[in-house]
C-alpha cells in the first residue's frame, strides 16, 4: 500500500467517511478489521462535507466516498442509509435524516413519521431499512483522481410501531420492529446491541463488503 495509507503503527488506515458517532462504531463493531484501523473524518480533522444529492442510498453512499479518497488519499468507506415505508411510497428515503427539516432530532423524526401513519393498522405500518456501503479505492497508474468503487447493500423488513418504547440504538429504532417480532413487538430501540447485529441492515451490508476489505489487506 501507499506510504498514505499506511498509518505511523504500520497498520493499514481506513477511512469512514462520516461524522456520526453511531455509525462509525457500529462499523468498527460490525467490521473488526484484524489487520487495519478505521478512522473518521473528524479524526483525521478533514473540513467541510459532500453535497448529498443523489437519488439513492447507492449514489449517496459512493459522493461522500469520493469526498473522503480525494480529501485525504485514503481508501474510504462510506454508509448512506435510511428508512422506506411502504405507506409512504418508499419515503422518507434518502431524505431519512432530514425528515422532519436540515437538522431534525432522531425524535422530531419519529414524530413527524408517526404523525403520518396515524391511524394505519400494524399491517399497513410496513417498513425497511436499507444500508448501502460504497467502498472507494484510489486507482494505482490510472488516470489523476481516478477511482475504483464497489457497493454492497443491506435490508432489514419490519414495521412502524404505534409509538417509540426502548431508548437504545439510535434514528428509528425507536420506532421500527423487526419482522421477526410480533406486532407490538420489541422495537430495535430494546434489542441489545448484539441482537441488533445479527440482523440489521447496516450489519448484512458489512458482511457483504468485509471480504473485499480482507482482500485489500484489512
Amino acid at each position: 500500500m501507499s506510504a498514505a495509507v499506511s498509518a505511523a503503527k504500520g497498520r493499514p488506515r481506513l477511512l469512514v467517511a462520516t461524522r456520526s458517532e453511531h455509525k462509525l462504531r457500529e462499523l468498527r463493531e460490525l467490521l473488526e478489521l484484524e489487520h487495519g484501523d478505521l478512522v473518521s473524518l473528524d479524526e483525521l480533522g478533514v473540513p467541510g462535507d459532500p453535497i448529498e444529492d443523489g437519488a439513492t442510498f447507492e449514489t449517496n453512499a459512493a459522493i461522500k466516498a469520493r469526498f473522503g479518497v480525494h480529501a485525504t488519499g485514503l481508501p474510504t468507506l462510506a454508509d448512506d442509509s435510511g428508512l422506506e415505508v411502504d405507506a409512504l411510497e418508499g419515503g422518507p428515503g434518502v431524505r431519512t435524516r432530514r425528515y422532519a427539516g436540515e437538522d431534525a432530532t432522531d425524535e422530531q423524526n419519529n414524530r413527524k413519521l408517526l404523525a403520518a401513519l396515524d391511524g394505519l393498522p400494524p399491517d399497513r405500518r410496513g417498513a425497511r431499512y436499507v444500508c448501502a456501503l460504497a467502498l472507494a479505492i484510489p486507482a494505482v497508474g490510472g488516470p489523476r483522481g481516478g477511482l475504483h468503487i464497489r457497493l454492497a447493500r443491506g435490508t432489514c423488513r419490519g414495521r412502524i410501531a404505534m409509538a417509540p418504547r426502548g431508548t437504545g440504538g439510535f434514528g428509528y429504532d425507536p420506532i421500527f420492529e423487526p419482522a421477526s417480532e410480533p406486532a407490538g413487538g420489541r422495537t430495535l430501540g430494546l434489542w441489545t446491541p448484539a441482537e441488533k447485529h445479527a440482523i440489521s441492515h447496516r450489519a448484512r451490508a458489512a458482511r457483504r463488503m468485509a471480504p473485499r476489505l480482507a482482500a485489500l489487506g484489512f
